[in-house]
């Protein structure tokens, strides 16, 4: 059943009297109530301009759908197809300028809360979902901030070796050292981080890539 309300269902949040006393994240995330509630907001269009407006090209309304039927899982599967940092991009991704500027329902109220939606599509999987990343087959080659871990992660898929070598003494770029706690908590980068660790990727930290290279030991540069 469609949801034609014009808001947004609303994002839960600490209290300021509550907030103000902590660093912890203050937008609570949607309950899964709540999520299959927005999710019911999409219209499933067939132009689908929101995917036009993504820099990923998440596809959407394939997402959103299986989020209103309850299908959390298969929501997020959906976007991890084509954007490796769901719970991140859920979290900061400008998505009121991109996706959520083109959606249908901004021309009668407000759009669909697509980036909360990815949020809690990826939130649910981190809490429910316990396997590990499988290590991809090998195919003999050798090749980070959010474009490196991406990139980490797609290299891997395919098979490649591949090494992130870190100036600092955590890997995560601006999503540890430019984003504040109560934005985006670093238990989400490195659950990500972890996850690479597990399909092989190697990272290693206080590491300046000149010296790398003198060592022969640079396979990608990704910072």
């Amino acid at each position: 059943m469609s949801n034609m309300s014009p808001q947004k269902t609303a994002m839960p949040e600490q209290a300021p009297d509550v907030r103000n006393k902590n660093f912890e994240e203050v937008a609570l995330g949607y309950t899964a109530e709540m999520a299959v509630e927005e999710a019911q907001r999409c219209l499933d269009c067939k132009k689908r301009p929101c995917v036009a407006g993504c820099p990923v090209n998440v596809q959407i309304p394939e997402f959103i759908c299986q989020i209103a039927e309850g299908k959390f899982e298969e929501g997020y599967q959906i976007i991890r197809e084509t954007n490796a940092l769901p719970a991140v991009c859920g979290r900061v991704c400008p998505q009121e300028t991109q996706c959520e500027e083109l959606c249908v329902r901004s021309k009668k109220g407000e759009p669909v809360a697509i980036r909360r939606l990815e949020r809690f599509a990826a939130d649910w999987h981190i809490a429910n979902i316990r396997e590990k990343s499988v290590k991809p087959e090998p195919n003999g080659h050798k090749g980070a901030g959010p474009a490196g871990l991406t990139c980490a992660g797609d290299l891997t898929q395919k098979g490649y070796e591949v090494t992130i070598f870190k100036v600092f003494h955590l890997a995560g770029g601006v999503l540890v050292y430019g984003i504040p706690e109560f934005r985006l908590p670093k238990a989400i980068v490195q659950k990500k981080i972890d996850s690479l660790k597990d399909m092989g990727v190697k990272v290693e930290t206080n590491m300046v890539i000149d010296t790398a290279c003198k060592h022969g030991r640079i396979l990608c540069n990704l910072h």
